[in-house]
């Protein structure tokens, strides 16, 4: 079955579909509008978070993945500690190096999302785990102003001045609200950037030392 005709029944997606997955399931790739540069500022400037959306074939292929891993592995997080998260952080509740979010190296992992959403080819989308917590607001579970601010600091650390003098016009970053997450456990932020090379991609995604059992350190 080619992945244009998988077909999963709402009643049985293994996450809840917002009215925008619904609509986006009733339409074909062809028929898909992508998220381009100038959208994504404007959906992420007005952190109006609920309309980002996967294209049809890879939303079908993510509900049908999902529901396999879930049922092989028990649970999303169960399989990102086993095959994506550093060996280092065992299982939670994790033990961070420091309590500020993405202070230290060893406490997050940067890696290419792998179900992104339905981007323009101009456009990458990473995921940087993170082993601390970053706080959010218990009432809107949206993130709280400091902790805005100490992931804006990462990113521009990280991200924007490594591109250059247009560095801040080549990246953008979110955080889902609780409700939006479709893995809650792990703590996690995206980033957007555009018009980057493959080394430098993989540059920001390569597994550190600090992120390896010491047994796995050549």
């Amino acid at each position: 079955m080619s992945d244009a005709t998988i077909n999963v029944s709402h009643d049985d997606a293994p996450f809840p579909l917002t009215d925008v997955d619904k609509w986006v399931l009733s339409l074909t790739d062809e028929e898909y509008p992508y998220h381009d540069w100038e959208e994504m500022k404007q959906i992420i400037g007005e952190n109006n978070l609920s309309v980002l959306k996967r294209k049809p074939s890879d939303l079908r292929r993510y509900m049908k993945w999902t529901a396999e891993t879930k049922a092989e592995y028990g649970s999303m997080t169960n399989y990102l500690i086993k095959h994506r998260l550093p060996q280092t952080w065992g299982s939670p509740p994790f033990v961070p190096a420091s309590t500020t979010p993405f202070d230290d190296p060893s406490d997050y992992r940067v890696l290419l999302n792998d179900w992104p959403y339905g981007l323009t080819p101009d456009m990458t989308h990473i995921v940087v785990w993170s082993r601390t917590p970053i706080e959010t607001d218990p009432d809107t579970g949206d993130m709280t102003p400091e902790s805005r601010r100490t992931v804006s600091d990462f990113v521009k650390e990280f991200f924007v001045n490594k591109l250059g003098p247009d560095g801040n016009n080549r990246v953008l970053w979110f955080k889902n609200w609780v409700a939006l997450q479709s893995v809650r456990a792990l703590e996690h932020i995206h980033v957007i950037v555009k018009d980057v090379d493959k080394a430098i991609l993989d540059a920001w995604t390569r597994e550190l030392d600090c992120h390896k059992l010491p047994n796995q350190v050549a």
